[in-house]
């Protein structure tokens, strides 16, 4: 007994030691600050957004199957504050749709939405890491819901027939806003959700739902600094 209680004690003052030559061995490593965001900051002019959209659409006024459509965001802002901006705003959305039980044999045909709005932008809290951004915009929206609408003699269906909106320029807007992550001074990750807004048809306002992610490049430094002469 006595014999396993000092092997134990032995073991445990060879550890220590162990463990204090290693301590004393070990240096603790210098890690340098992260100054990467150190210079972010929101006195650029101009902010261009190029990303991939999403949007769950309705090609129809009764269509019980939305459309789950992808395609791209696009964006210009320019600020003249380093709160407030006018941005101009292009999205496409593509993808397939739902159609209403018909005789014609056609199920999920191509649809499309092409918005084209403009509107203010208003930049909320920010920091170095992270900038919140609002923005309602307004402008028009062109569907297109007649590609491949044809019975099985090749003669072409009306897209009423199937639930369908006609193809049309209508009303459209989008409010929401982004929040994006500062990767750098200049660069910038975006996910931005909207409500979008259209009035295809006569049965009203629709209102869907819209996303995209992307990148945010930030150029024309120096907002408030008066112009250089040469």
């Amino acid at each position: 007994m006595r014999k396993s209680l000092f092997s134990l004690i032995a073991a445990l003052a060879l550890l220590s030691c162990f463990q204090l030559q290693a301590r004393a061995q070990y240096e603790q490593p210098q890690v340098a600050p992260n100054t990467t965001l150190a210079n972010v900051r929101y006195d650029w002019r101009w902010e261009l957004y190029g990303g991939f959209a999403y949007s769950h659409f309705n090609a129809g006024p009764n269509l019980t199957q939305g459309a789950n459509l992808g395609g791209f965001d696009i964006q210009a802002a320019r600020f003249f504050t380093p709160r407030w901006a006018i941005a101009a705003n292009g999205r496409g959305y593509y993808g397939t749709s739902g159609v209403a039980p018909n005789i014609y044999g056609i199920k999920g045909p191509f649809v499309s939405e092409h918005m084209f709005l403009a509107g203010p932008e208003y930049r909320g809290p920010s920091n170095v890491h992270v900038s919140m951004l609002f923005h309602a915009l307004v402008g028009g929206a062109y569907g297109y819901f007649t590609q491949g609408l044809q019975d099985q003699n090749g003669n072409p269906v009306p897209p009423a027939n199937l639930g369908l909106f006609n193809n049309q320029l209508t009303f459209a807007s989008a409010i929401g806003g982004s929040i994006d992550l500062n990767r750098s001074p200049r660069l910038v990750f975006r996910i931005s959700p909207d409500a979008t807004l259209t009035d295809f048809g006569s049965a009203g306002i629709h209102e869907q739902f819209a996303i995209s992610v992307g990148i945010v490049y930030r150029l024309g430094e120096g907002l408030h600094n008066p112009p250089k002469h040469k």
